[in-house]
């Protein structure tokens, strides 16, 4: 993720995707764009994709009831009302209508001073930026380093409390391996994306953002792709 945000992956990065961009005449939400399609206003288009996400993650849910304990409940319906919160904190608390110095509305706290949920491709740079160059004060613990911290932090706690916290280690160099491949397509393809699996798949999800359904189905189909590699090695 650092490489390819300012690193010797940035210049692909730039060249090969940013510089092609397509500028819709609405909203990207999947509301917006859908109603240039039909004859229906966006907010009721909305509130119709709203109501497919409910049904389709209703069926997911109920055909793998089976694997699933109340503690995965409880784990989904808390990250999930920590993204409404982080919409609050950032877009809400942290909102000043015209900055001291330059007069402006902005958003204090986030790396992008607007609003931002979760996500964890940019800001996991962000912290090694602060943790690296800490002397730099240009460099500050924004609310997606904090994020990140805290999220380490508190896992780290949990699985202490819990008699669970242990040191991992590669099997080999080829389990090595995989996982410098898989760090370089995920962080080149989390920033690449504007979030990772986190940041479009509830984030960006929870916005009915068009650019996240777009993501969510590449993260998806690699997954399913690294899968069905590693089975093949297997055999």
């Amino acid at each position: 993720a650092q490489v390819t945000l300012r690193g010797v992956l940035s210049e692909i990065r730039v060249r090969m995707f940013d510089a092609h961009e397509i500028t819709l005449s609405s909203p990207q939400d999947l509301g917006s764009v859908l109603s240039t399609l039909t004859s229906m206003n966006a907010n009721a288009m909305r509130w119709a994709v709203l109501c497919l996400y409910l049904l389709l993650a209703f069926s997911l849910v109920w055909k793998n009831r089976q694997g699933m304990d109340t503690i995965h409940f409880l784990g989904g319906m808390a990250v999930g009302l920590l993204v409404p919160a982080a919409w609050i904190i950032t877009g809400h608390l942290g909102y000043i209508p015209e900055h001291p110095d330059t007069l402006e509305p902005v958003w204090m706290g986030t790396y992008s001073h607007r609003p931002e949920a979760l996500t964890f491709a940019a800001p996991t740079a962000h912290t090694l930026d602060l943790l690296t160059l800490w002397s730099d004060r240009n460099n500050i613990a924004t609310y997606g380093v904090m994020v990140c911290l805290g999220t380490l932090l508190g896992s780290t706690a949990l699985s202490v409390s819990r008699r669970k916290f242990r040191l991992e280690s590669f099997h080999n160099t080829a389990d090595m391996g995989n996982h410098l491949v898989g760090a370089v397509l995920m962080g080149f393809g989390g920033v690449t994306a504007m979030g990772c699996s986190i940041g479009q798949g509830i984030t960006g999800l929870s916005l009915l953002s068009a650019g996240a359904v777009l993501a969510v189905t590449g993260i998806v189909a690699g997954a399913w792709l690294a899968l069905r590699f590693q089975s093949w090695q297997l055999d």
